[in-house]
């Protein structure tokens, strides 16, 4: 077999190889190479020393990024390669973390630490692939994502892994080694070991899979996410996987049961970003919107006017998802159709502003936004144009304080 390598890691490899130091590639980029898929990272495994990395290189095209682990990140032709020493670990008392690290000189005892057996392969353009626990043929013929060695201790090892498993699994479509799925649930009380931000990365990647429900395990989701309801459960997945790869729509759909204030706890545990954190509750707060049976332009051009363009995308797109009803479809189309347009629906789209009705005569102050809300409102309601004159002609009517 023959896989097409990135120049720089080429150039990398090379430069090891030339230096007397044997040098694969590894992991998730001779995975996906393997799939057909271009990889994101070329990793390099080697039996060369960080000290020994960072002399072939020079210290100005490396980054020292875990020496202690034997990872340097080598600058070449405008990439970044982390390159990293053949090792073995010994004891994870965090249950995260190895307390010891070991470099060896076999590329075979390095790819045996490894959670997968799908990322337990490394490449050599002369040596061909290194697969000594049948990754090539899991990933390719039996479909299945397996453990490298007795599953238990993987996950031991790392409890991060156990999601990282659905999340491989859903990625790449493939079904669960049943002694890797079983040992998963059993060991799932080490994710409590992992830190939020790191299942939060990991969920968001399983959420992006095309359609991950059934790589979603209640036992797993209720430990990530507390509050969920798990007779609502099944209905939630359906949604999940109705709906377009995005996490954030995604995980509103697995919360939306649970209501505004177990979600909120939910997202405080999970430790996503503020802004993240803030459109999915959004979205669980307007999770019971209806279709009022209105023109579809009125009903879009008013959630237009309270919520941000994107919230509404994504709010219909959860509402189709989670009732199949095509008038959401239609309230999607009638709101882009506004965006395209750049129809007015918030208050600094208004053809008149505070000033203008300063000029008319209003006191500074609270009536200000008033006045604009309400010429918002006859706007928005298409009861007046988004038209100049015609707004000062309406304010001029009303109640100036």
């Amino acid at each position: 077999m023959h896989i097409a390598i990135d120049p720089g890691a080429a150039a990398v490899l090379d430069a090891l190889h030339r230096a007397g130091h044997r040098a694969y590639l590894v992991g998730g980029c001779v995975r996906d190479s393997l799939a057909g898929r271009a990889p994101q990272d070329w990793d390099i495994c080697t039996s060369a020393r960080p000290d020994q990395t960072l002399a072939l290189f020079g210290e100005t095209q490396c980054i020292p990024t875990g020496l202690q682990h034997g990872t340097v990140t080598v600058r070449q032709g405008g990439g970044l390669y982390e390159v990293t020493t053949f090792r073995v670990e010994k004891g994870y008392t965090d249950g995260r973390h190895p307390d010891h690290v070991a470099f060896v000189a076999d590329v075979k005892a390095d790819l045996a630490r490894r959670d997968f057996t799908i990322n337990a392969m490394a490449y050599d353009p002369a040596e061909g692939l290194i697969d000594p626990f049948g990754g090539r043929e899991d990933l390719l013929v039996r479909r299945v994502v397996r453990a490298v060695g007795e599953p238990a201790r993987r996950f031991e090892e790392d409890g991060l892994r156990i999601l990282r498993l659905y999340r491989f699994g859903a990625r790449e479509e493939l079904a669960l080694d049943p002694a890797t799925a079983r040992a998963a649930l059993q060991e799932r009380a080490r994710l409590g070991c992992v830190s939020a931000e790191r299942i939060w990365q990991e969920l968001a990647k399983l959420l992006a899979a095309r359609q991950p429900g059934r790589w979603m395990p209640f036992a797993i989701l209720e430990l990530l996410l507390p509050g969920l309801d798990g007779a609502q459960y099944p209905g939630s997945i359906r949604a999940v996987d109705a709906l377009p790869p995005d996490p954030l729509a995604r995980l509103a759909a697995l919360l939306a049961p649970a209501g505004p204030e177990k979600a909120a706890r939910a997202l405080e545990k999970l430790r996503c970003s503020r802004a993240e954190a803030a459109e999915v509750l959004a979205l669980v707060k307007e999770s019971g919107l209806a279709l009022t049976g209105e023109a579809p332009r009125l009903q879009a051009r008013r959630l237009l006017a309270r919520l941000d363009p994107g919230t509404v995308r994504r709010l219909l797109a959860l509402r189709q998802a989670q009732t199949g009803e095509k008038g959401f479809a239609a309230l999607a189309s009638a709101a882009a159709a506004l965006e395209q347009e750049q129809a007015c629906c918030r208050v600094g789209q208004l053809a008149v502003n505070g000033r203008d009705l300063l000029a008319l005569g209003v006191r500074p102050g609270p009536a200000v936004g008033r006045l604009l809300s309400a010429a918002l409102e006859q706007v928005v309601e298409e009861k007046l144009p988004n038209d100049r004159a015609a707004l000062l002609g309406w304010l001029r009517t009303q109640q100036i304080p």
